[in-house]
């Protein structure tokens, strides 16, 4: 249990109590009253024990609606921290999945790449892979990864003696995991001639698409460090 709610549950608790005792304090002067010494008093003293237990009552009263006010404000800001922080763990969960920091599942895509070595150019390049997510970012792609290393801003693609994708090795085949729109991401690849799919397989590559459901994309597993982005201060 959280700090906070620790704090509010106990001092809820007191204000619980000092509502019960303030209701047993009036009880007791009610229990308190002897009805005989009442009928023994003189007008005048009577008219004074009166006041005197009306000031009583009053304060009891005023005391009451205090705590009862205590309570309902506690209630009340109770309510709207719980508002306020699913709101934020939402906020935080939606950061997350956009960051590429949580293991997502959807409708989409899938594009399997493959080398093949019988045509001039129908080795897979790097600049295939980066020609290819930039395709499906401008498609609307809500997740992407190539060979389940998650793509996101800041993810390198490179060649040195091999393609590396996160600072990791892959190889042919490349699949290409995709959550979006389906229809449109489809659409944007495939279209005849000028989309990316004619236009490689016009080359040799070897490449297939098809539609899957609940496509399951793993998170990015390496660190998203700013090093130059500040916050900037309001003036």
């Amino acid at each position: 249990m959280k700090k906070g709610k620790k704090i509010m549950i106990v001092t809820i608790g007191l204000i619980c109590f000092l509502l019960t005792y303030v209701m047993c304090m009036q009880f007791k002067v009610i229990e308190e009253t002897n009805i005989t010494e009442i009928e023994n008093l003189r007008e005048t003293e009577l008219t004074e024990k009166l006041a005197t237990w009306k000031e009583k009552y009053e304060e009891t009263n005023i005391k009451l609606q205090e705590a009862k006010q205590k309570i309902e404000e506690y209630r009340q800001k109770r309510e709207s921290n719980q508002e306020t922080s699913d709101l934020l763990d939402n906020e935080l969960s939606q950061a997350r999945r956009i960051a590429g920091k949580d293991d997502v599942k959807g409708n989409g895509i899938i594009i399997t790449l493959k080398d093949n070595p019988d045509e001039v150019e129908g080795i897979i390049s790097q600049e295939d892979l980066v020609e290819l997510i930039n395709e499906l970012k401008l498609a609307g792609a809500e997740a992407i990864s190539i060979n389940d290393n998650r793509i996101v801003n800041m993810s390198d693609i490179v060649y040195t003696d091999c393609i590396m994708v996160n600072t990791k090795r892959v190889v042919s085949p490349y699949i290409i995991k995709v959550i979006g729109n389906q229809k449109y991401i489809e659409s944007a690849l495939t279209t005849k001639t000028v989309g990316y799919i004619d236009k490689h397989r016009s080359k040799g590559k070897d490449i297939t698409i098809e539609k899957q459901n609940n496509i399951r994309i793993l998170k990015y597993d390496g660190e998203l460090k700013l090093d130059y982005i500040k916050v900037k201060e309001e003036q």
